[in-house]
C-alpha cells in the first residue's frame, strides 16, 4: 500500500435505543468482545497513524472499556455532546486529528466508519483505501447490493460509474427507492477536502440532521471525483440496530472463529453446536465435543478434550486434560487430569495435575481437588 498518511474516525456516538438496553450500543458483546472492538480490528490491514473514536451515549463507559480492552492501541476519544447526525459526528471526529496544514496535506486520507458493523473484514477496508488512491478520488464510498434496501441510503451513480449522490431512504423518490445499491456508511476521504465539505452541510432534510452522506453531493458539485467500491460480501455492510441483528452477527462471527480453529488443527466434532469466544486460546490437537461453550480468557492446552455439554469461563485447562459434562469459572484444571462428568468448579478452584474425579463441587482456593 502507498506511503500516504492515513487516519481513521470511528463514529460510535449513536444511542441505539432499539437495543432496549442500559448498555451503550458499541459495548454490546459478540463472541466475547465489544462490537466496537471489531470496528478497530477492521483497520488491521491498513497503516493507520491516528484513530479517533467519537463517543456519545455512555461516553465514559465506552472510553474506559476500550482503554482496558485495547491497551496497545493509540486511540483519541472525542465526545459528540448533542446527537446532530453523522455529518456532525464526523466534524467532531476531525477535531481529534492532529493539525495537517503542511504542503503535503493533500496526500493524507481519512477513513470514516460507523461503530456498529462488526462483520467488516480488514481486507475490505484495505481494498477500499487502495481503490480510493488508484482512482485519485476525493471520496470513495463502500457500497453493497442487497435484495431489500429497506431504510439504507441509496447510491445514485452517473457517467463512468461515478457516485453522484447518496439519498437517505426518508428523502428518496420512488425511483431512487428502487435502487438496490446501498451506502454502508464506510468512506475514504482525501483529508484536505473533508473539513470544508462538512462545513457546507445543511440539516434541511426529513430528520433535521447533518448527513455525512450529503458530503458526496457537496464534493461532486465542487468538481471532485467520487468513486464507489462494492463490497464482495454484502453481509459486511450490515449495521447492528437491534437484538435480532446482533444475534445474526454473532452467529457469523462464531462461524468465522470455528473455521479459524479448524484450519489451525483443532477438532470440533460438531461446529454448529460449539460456541467459542473470539478471546479463547486453544492448543494443537485439542478436541471439542458437541454442546461445549468456552468463554472469556479460557486457555486450553495441547491434546486436551473438552465436552460434551461443558461450559468453561475464564479457565485454564492443562495439556492432555479431559473435561466432560462439567462447568467451571475462573478455575484451573491441571495437565492430564480427568474432570467430570457433572463437576462444578467455582471461581478460584484448582484441580491438580493427573487428578481423576467424578461428580463433585470444588469451592475456590488452591488444590481443591
Amino acid at each position: 500500500m502507498s506511503e500516504r498518511s492515513l487516519s481513521a474516525i470511528v463514529l460510535a456516538a449513536g444511542e441505539g435505543t432499539r437495543m432496549k438496553s442500559s448498555r451503550p450500543k458499541p459495548l454490546h458483546l459478540l463472541a466475547g468482545r465489544a462490537m466496537l472492538q471489531y470496528m478497530l480490528d477492521s483497520l488491521a490491514d491498513c497503516s493507520v497513524g491516528n484513530v479517533v473514536v467519537v463517543v456519545g451515549h455512555g461516553a465514559e463507559r465506552v472510553t474506559k472499556k476500550l482503554q482496558a480492552a485495547e491497551p496497545d492501541l493509540r486511540l483519541t476519544f472525542v465526545e459528540q455532546h448533542t446527537q446532530l447526525g453523522t455529518g456532525d459526528a464526523a466534524s467532531v471526529g476531525m477535531t481529534g486529528l492532529p493539525d495537517d496544514d503542511g504542503p503535503d496535506a493533500d496526500e493524507h486520507d481519512v477513513i470514516v466508519l460507523p461503530g456498529d458493523m462488526p462483520l467488516l473484514r480488514p481486507a475490505t477496508i484495505a481494498r477500499l483505501v487502495a481503490t480510493h488512491r488508484e482512482a485519485d478520488a476525493a471520496c470513495t464510498v463502500l457500497t453493497a447490493r442487497v435484495p431489500d434496501p429497506g431504510s439504507y441510503g441509496r447510491v445514485v451513480r452517473g457517467k463512468e460509474d461515478q457516485v453522484l449522490r447518496i439519498v437517505e431512504a426518508a428523502d428518496a423518490t420512488e425511483d431512487e427507492l428502487a435502487i438496490d445499491e446501498i451506502n454502508t456508511a464506510v468512506y475514504c476521504f482525501r483529508r484536505s477536502v473533508l473539513a470544508p465539505a462538512l462545513r457546507r452541510l445543511s440539516p434541511e432534510n426529513a430528520q433535521g440532521e447533518y448527513y455525512l452522506t450529503d458530503v458526496v453531493a457537496v464534493l461532486r458539485d465542487a468538481g471532485y471525483r467520487v468513486a464507489g467500491m462494492e463490497v464482495a460480501d454484502a453481509a459486511e455492510g450490515e449495521g447492528i440496530n437491534d437484538r435480532v441483528q446482533l444475534a445474526a452477527a454473532e452467529a457469523e462471527l462464531r462461524h468465522r472463529t470455528n473455521e479459524r480453529w479448524l484450519r489451525a488443527g483443532v477438532t470440533l466434532v460438531d461446529p454448529a453446536s460449539t460456541y467459542l469466544d473470539a478471546t479463547v486460546q486453544l492448543g494443537s490437537d485439542v478436541t471439542i465435543f458437541p454442546g461445549t461453550i468456552l468463554q472469556g480468557s479460557t486457555v486450553v492446552g495441547a491434546g486436551a478434550e473438552i465436552g460434551p455439554h461443558t461450559r468453561l469461563v475464564d479457565c485454564v485447562v492443562g495439556a492432555g486434560a479431559v473435561v466432560e459434562q462439567s462447568n467451571g469459572r475462573d478455575s484451573e484444571i491441571g495437565a492430564n487430569s480427568t474432570v467430570g462428568p457433572f463437576a462444578v468448579l467455582a471461581p478460584g478452584a484448582s484441580v491438580a495435575d493427573g487428578t481423576v474425579t467424578g461428580p463433585f463441587y470444588a469451592a475456590g482456593g488452591p488444590d481443591d481437588a
